[in-house]
């Protein structure tokens, strides 16, 4: 079934099924309402404005009116489309139309809690729809309303994931161009304008390790390069990768490699 040949109820939201067979091709099109498509099984490719995201099991995909989208199918794909005209919906004021997440399409990989409610609410929403109980129009609202809640929360996480992703690379880079520094991770918060708390607990999120062990992988492997490449003295070298005592440096080598620096030269070059 298409958004072609149905007509949204007077409450303003109908859910349905879309299949797709291998190498099915949905042109280019648009909608004047909003629709949420969730992949049930399969595997597809979505183009939404432009942009082009690989769609299967559990993923979903937000598309707000007017928006170009199209689709495309690697394999049998089976999506729930929750189509709803937002203006229809009583529990919306005008503020929260305002809302930048509903005028803008999205793409979505929900984790496991997040996949579980959408399926919950999506399977509450068929059920009532085809229910003939008198307050199952209010059901459904209630339901559109918890997955549209969902959704925001998906994409405020989203954001935060995306800024969080952002400011580790700033860190990244920093430690990358400025190892030569005796620096802290105060240092470089201060230098970043957030915490030495907050940046830990980034860094280690997306490499799993903290700044500062970053920071010491750099260095040994600087020192590395220049004991291999260069007969530069030992303490020349400790200087030179940012290491302001030779202890420090003797210690940091040997904790990353089981050997000393002299050891590591004489060893690589016979």
């Amino acid at each position: 079934m298409t958004l072609k040949n149905i007509q949204l109820p007077l409450y303003g939201a109908f859910l349905y099924e879309s299949r797709h067979k291998e190498d099915d091709v949905i042109h280019i099109h648009h909608h004047s309402i909003h629709q949420i498509l969730y992949a049930i099984e399969g595997v597809g490719k979505i183009s939404i404005d432009g942009r082009e995201y690989d769609i299967s099991q559990d993923e979903v995909a937000f598309i707000a009116p007017h928006s170009q989208h199209s689709i495309y199918s690697h394999s049998s794909l089976t999506l729930l489309v929750l189509a709803f005209d937002i203006e229809t919906l009583e529990f919306f004021d005008g503020n929260e139309l305002k809302n930048p997440f509903f005028q803008q399409s999205q793409f979505f990989q929900p984790d496991v809690i997040a996949s579980s409610e959408l399926r919950q609410h999506l399977r509450k929403m068929l059920y009532e729809q085809s229910s003939e109980n008198p307050f199952s129009k209010w059901a459904l609202k209630i339901h559109l309303l918890h997955v549209l809640l969902t959704m925001t929360r998906l994409a405020e996480r989203t954001q935060v994931q995306d800024a969080n992703s952002l400011r580790t690379e700033k860190i990244k880079n920093y430690i990358d161009t400025h190892y030569y520094e005796p620096l802290t991770s105060k240092d470089i918060a201060v230098k970043l304008g957030i915490s030495s708390r907050y940046i830990n607990t980034i860094f280690k999120d997306n490499y799993h390790k903290t700044p500062m062990q970053y920071l010491t992988e750099v260095r040994i492997e600087k020192a590395k390069k220049l004991l291999l490449d260069t007969d530069k003295e030992i303490i020349t070298i400790c200087f030179e990768v940012g290491y302001e005592t030779i202890s420090t440096f003797y210690r940091a080598f040997k904790n990353t490699l089981n050997m000393s620096p002299n050891q590591y030269r004489n060893m690589n070059n016979p």
